[in-house]
């Protein structure tokens, strides 16, 4: 990577694929954002840019490279290694750490209390933010990764009247599926997962709630 790829990112700005950090910061938020970025379509970490894409630098880029190693060795599950590009740009450095995409998602956080392990948490990323991701989609992850249960799918009376709904309204939450045909949430969430792993409707990630509409939408 040259500083003139870093031009590009800069006029690009952040978004899905691309973040900004002034600085390295701990490791528990750096590996939001390699987890994030794992669990979607990969992307780049630039350190040493503020928000509003000025170029600050790194102070000390042995040190700082050591930080998003740790974070990604010890405090994601499974761990991530990113891969790290010091760039020169223009008398200052800027950390390039590029994440791919990854074949064994999901990959979740292991947030770390006086030496335990207290929280483990997925995320990925929704528009240019990382945010948690619901349990509907980490099963879906699962899914991709080959990790989840073998799929059987029956398209039942529920799930005639989704479809339904889902031609008269475009789209649905679980809660709604839920109260729509008066099952369990739990039920709901798992037909509409099992659904969207076979195809037949897609999942829409906001970072309020979660909907789903039909495939071809």
């Amino acid at each position: 990577m040259t500083y003139k790829d870093v031009d590009l990112m800069l006029e690009e700005g952040e978004g899905f694929e691309l973040e900004f950090k002034r600085k390295v910061p701990g490791k528990e938020k750096i590996a939001k954002t390699l987890i994030a970025f794992a669990n979607t379509r990969g992307g780049t970490i630039l350190f040493g840019v503020d928000d509003d894409k000025r170029i600050v630098g790194v102070e000390s880029e042995k040190e700082e490279i050591e930080l998003i190693q740790n974070a990604g060795r010890y405090f994601c599950d499974p761990p991530i290694e990113p891969e790290l590009e010091v760039v020169p740009y223009h008398g200052r450095d800027v950390i390039a750490a590029i994440v791919h995409e990854s074949d064994t998602k999901p990959h979740e956080l292991l947030a770390k209390g006086n030496g335990e392990e207290i929280s483990a948490r997925v995320f990925i990323r929704v528009n240019a933010n990382t945010v948690v991701a619901s349990k509907e989609v980490v099963r879906v992850l699962q899914a991709e990764s080959g990790t989840a249960a073998p799929l059987r799918i029956i398209i039942g009376d529920i799930e005639r009247r989704l479809f339904d709904h889902l031609d008269a309204h475009q789209r649905i939450t679980v809660k709604q599926f839920a109260e729509l045909v008066n099952i369990s949430r739990r039920r709901a969430s798992r037909t509409l997962v099992n659904l969207v792993r076979a195809g037949v409707i897609r999942i829409h990630t906001h970072e309020k709630e979660d909907f789903y509409t039909r495939a071809f939408e």
